[in-house]
């Protein structure tokens, strides 16, 4: 079927080669004597070889041409092998009436021994041909009769020969064939005989009446393909090959070939076959239209499909952006949530180690101070119970108040710096260089970094860190003021700030 489609597309070109031929010939009949009968009759008969498969009108016109000729020169033989030859043209067209005259022009004559097969061979067709064309009870079973007399009568004059004999073992029954005597078989056999393409294609269409199914398209293929080949327009071949695949619903291809059979009928002139294909066309168009439009109906039906799960994967694949919106959005929450908590908890760690520290320090301090004030109790009982009361206020006199202050603000200087280390560096990173406050040589920290150390401690009242500095309210306010004033941040800045210097620990968590 792809040889013979490729072949179809192919057909133009073995057109033209046969008219180069024609063409060839008639110029070459240009030439002849009109005296030489067997130059005229050979050049007649090529040229009519070439028409008679190929345009009726054509080959009839040089048919008559050939009787003419035969008639002039007195030859009988030629001219009954030429009216046999013509009256299987004319069957080939559908013209039954005239090759029926012929038939009984050529009964009424004396008919050679020679010629006798082919008269009677021809009879048989033209019978066969009738019959299958009335179709019907009464009248074919009597020209079938007509058919099979002429069949054995030209079998008497005529056996048949080695090849005929095999080609007609295909037509035995099921259960006489042999196992060898397969589709296979056949194609190989008449594919070596090396037969013309035209012959090759009666053959192939002949075998192809013995098998059915896949087997029947087989043949009628190869048979169509050397029709094609051979530029045989009145084929039989293809028409019976598109019936047969109309009959396996293989319509697409079964209309191709239907057309193309219909075209050759018409081109050739064969007016029965291409009246017989006329009417069977409508049905394979309207079959053919059916199942295009059951094509387009699944087509559409694909489209809605389509177009609906389209739309539930569109409103599934909102929701899932709502839903990945709304998850990205709880995981930013989370994450600031988190980071807050982290921030929380940094804080709380932080004030948990100052609180550690500075009640540390406080029990400390409170511990000297309780024991100082224990010996200066003890002291001055002692010196009151023997009556040296000046031993007791020189005793009380050794008890410096400001170099205790001094002491408790360098432990507390101490204990800061050990939890900000970084603390007056980071103070005197938010002041210009030349405003910038460093401890004098000796000093852990001084008066202003004092204050703010305080605040970094979370000491915020002014009343508070005048009162542990022993400073006014106003001096307090008055340091936070100066150095505000010359901050690189501004001044509601800067307390913010002061609270952002890191505590640092060994045991700091990173």
């Amino acid at each position: 079927m792809k040889v013979l489609k490729t072949e179809l597309n192919r057909e133009h070109v073995y057109e033209v080669d046969k008219q180069k031929r024609i063409n060839q010939l008639q110029a070459a009949l240009l030439c002849v004597d009109s005296t030489d009968f067997d130059a005229q009759l050979n050049l007649y008969t090529r040229i009519y070889e070439e028409y008679h498969s190929y345009k009726f009108d054509s080959a009839m016109v040089y048919s008559q041409k050939i009787l003419t000729l035969s008639k002039k020169f007195g030859k009988a033989d030629e001219l009954i092998q030429h009216k046999i030859s013509q009256g299987n043209m004319l069957l080939k067209a559908g013209f039954y009436k005239e090759a029926f005259d012929n038939i009984r022009e050529l009964a009424a004559d004396s008919i050679p021994e020679t010629l006798k097969s082919d008269f009677l061979n021809f009879g048989a067709r033209l019978n066969a041909g009738i019959a299958e064309y009335d179709n019907d009870a009464y009248f074919s079973w009597n020209y079938k009769q007509q058919s099979a007399e002429y069949v054995k009568k030209a079998k008497r004059i005529t056996p048949y020969n080695e090849f005929e004999h095999t080609i007609n073992l295909a037509f035995q029954p099921d259960s006489v064939k042999q196992k060898k005597l397969t589709p296979d078989f056949f194609y190989h056999y008449i594919m070596r005989q090396q037969l013309p393409e035209h012959s090759l294609a009666m053959v192939a269409t002949r075998i192809s009446y013995a098998f059915t199914g896949q087997d029947r398209i087989f043949f009628l293929a190869l048979a169509a393909i050397n029709d094609i080949r051979s530029s045989t327009k009145e084929t039989l071949a293809i028409f019976l090959l598109g019936q047969e695949l109309f009959n396996l619903n293989k319509t697409n291809d079964a209309f191709l070939l239907l057309q193309e059979a219909v075209r050759n009928a018409k081109f050739y002139g064969a007016r029965n076959r291409a009246v017989q294909i006329e009417s069977l066309l409508p049905m394979v168009a309207a079959k053919l239209i059916d199942e295009q439009q059951h094509e387009r109906d699944k087509l559409l039906i694909g489209i809605l499909v389509f177009l609906i799960v389209a739309v539930v994967l569109l409103f599934l694949l909102v929701i899932y952006r709502r839903q990945f919106l709304q998850i990205k959005a709880n995981d930013g929450v989370i994450k600031e949530k988190n980071s807050e908590l982290e921030s929380v908890n940094e804080k709380l760690w932080e004030a948990s180690k100052i609180k550690e520290e500075l009640i540390g320090l406080f029990f400390k301090t409170c511990s000297s101070y309780i024991e100082m004030l224990d010996k200066v109790k003890l002291q001055t009982q002692h010196n009151i119970k023997l009556g040296k009361y000046n031993d007791v206020n020189q005793f009380l006199n050794d008890v410096h108040i400001e170099e205790e202050k001094g002491q408790l603000y360098n432990m507390l200087d101490t204990v800061f710096l050990t939890m900000f280390p970084n603390f007056i560096t980071s103070f005197n990173a938010l002041l210009k260089k030349e405003d910038q406050i460093w401890p004098k040589t000796g000093e852990t920290l001084n008066a202003t970094l004092r204050i703010f150390a305080l605040m970094r401690l979370g000491i915020n009242e002014q009343e508070v860190i005048a009162k542990i500095l022993d400073y006014s309210v106003s001096t307090v306010y008055t340091y936070k003021m100066r150095v505000k004033s010359r901050a690189l941040v501004p001044a509601n800045d800067f307390e913010r700030k002061i609270m952002d210097i890191k505590f640092i620990d060994d045991d700091y968590p990173n």
